[in-house]
């Protein structure tokens, strides 16, 4: 029997095999025009670095209804893809005949064939941790692990939320206005459907970079659709649209999804001790401009030392959730007492030469390697991102 660890933890960084399932429901006689596209699209993808192999289905109920399935060597080799703006002008072609599309993405566990099962090598008490080992893409003696990639170490224990975050930047100069607009809407109607929640969003500026950071408990399509759709947040939206450094008309669909394709902010990997969330948690911001090409081995350290920080008794960090897109890192946590108490932790170079590296990979870190207790406080200062709302939604009836 396998156990999971008492601790709530999700993440990209364990190095196993990612399988990327695409649901589409295509519009009436517009399956040629897909076909056409998805070959396209498949010669671009089938280049990719990661990419394994992909299947297309069409279902025997409904032939209007389709699904992509893609396999990767790691969840980090299809994050750089999915992210990138080959990516979003590949699957343009794609908005002309899809009506609508729905992508889920997991780690591969276990596989069973002919030859028997296939599992990952884990006992019943191993850990649920990333693995944090090797960089994704590297060598393996194994040429079949080499070719396949790993399985999942062990399962995760989930607490049922789905964490996601968007950034955008605005001009120069208008950060103020923005932050006034942004802490003075409405929230908007928490509940969504019968299955799906808005548990908190959390928003932070730093300098003219804004981050949303949003727990849903259910369907977080769902739940990006609701907001959408919430005459408060179109208020605000379009109260803050000339601020924007990248002009975007909601009106035109096109817009809108280029717009926020562009801003989406995914987390990467979250660990919780799994204790609840506690009044006595303070929420803070930790924003990391990562060198060109340095967002992942960026996000990878300050995941591994977000996992020894949670099970240690004596650590303030109760929860960590790191978001990355290319060279953005964001760090948000839930900390227990002053944030400067321990901020060697708070930062996430305590221990060893951590500091050294995180020097290494921020493309602001140009006072050179902080050392002493001043220095590293004063470059948590710099980094922390300042809070504009933290709404969470009431418990349910």
């Amino acid at each position: 029997m396998t156990t999971l660890s008492e601790r709530i933890s999700q993440s990209a960084f364990d190095d196993s095999r990612l399988r990327v399932v695409l649901l589409l429901d295509l519009y009436d006689g517009a399956q040629n025009q897909f076909l056409e596209v998805y070959e396209d699209l498949h010669k671009q993808v089938s280049s990719v670095p990661g990419h394994i192999r992909d299947e297309l289905c069409q279902s025997i109920e409904n032939p209007s209804q389709w699904l992509i399935t893609s396999e990767w060597e790691s969840a980090p080799r299809f994050l750089a893809w999915v992210n990138s703006e080959e990516h979003v002008a590949s699957v343009q072609p794609l908005h002309g005949c899809v009506r609508d599309t729905r992508s889920l993405r997991f780690s591969v566990l276990r596989e069973t064939g002919r030859d028997g099962p296939a599992t990952a090598a884990f006992s019943p008490g191993a850990s649920a941790g990333p693995a944090f080992g090797p960089a994704f893409g590297s060598a393996s003696a194994d040429g079949q692990e080499r070719s396949r990639g790993r399985l999942q170490v062990a399962p995760r224990r989930g607490d049922g939320v789905v964490r996601h975050a968007l950034t955008f930047t605005v001009k120069p100069g208008s950060e103020a206005v923005v932050a006034e607009l942004l802490s003075g809407y409405a929230s908007p109607e928490a509940q969504v459907d019968e299955h799906t929640r808005l548990r908190r969003s959390s928003l932070f500026m730093h300098g003219n970079r804004v981050v949303r950071a949003m727990e849903v408990e259910g369907d977080l399509l769902a739940a990006l659709r609701h907001v959408a759709l919430q005459p408060e947040v179109r208020a605000l939206e379009e109260a803050i649209n000339p601020y924007l450094e990248q002009d975007r008309d909601l009106s035109d669909p096109g817009s809108a999804r280029t717009f926020f394709t562009r801003a989406a902010l995914p987390a990467v990997h979250h660990v919780a001790a799994g204790g609840g969330e506690s009044p006595q948690l303070a929420r803070h911001a930790l924003f990391y401009p990562a060198k060109k090409g340095c967002g992942t081995e960026l996000a990878r350290l300050l995941a591994a030392q977000d996992e020894a920080a949670v099970d240690d008794a004596a650590s303030p960090i109760e929860a960590s959730t790191v978001f990355q897109r290319d060279d953005v890192v964001v760090r948000l946590l839930d900390l227990r007492g002053p944030h400067d108490a321990r901020p060697a932790l708070t930062l996430g170079v305590e221990g060893g030469h951590k500091a050294a590296v995180l020097a290494r990979l921020l493309d602001s870190a140009k006072d050179g390697v902080p050392t002493t207790h001043q220095e590293i406080s004063r470059f948590l200062e710099r980094s922390e991102m300042r809070l504009i709302t933290d709404r969470r939604s009431p418990d349910r009836a």
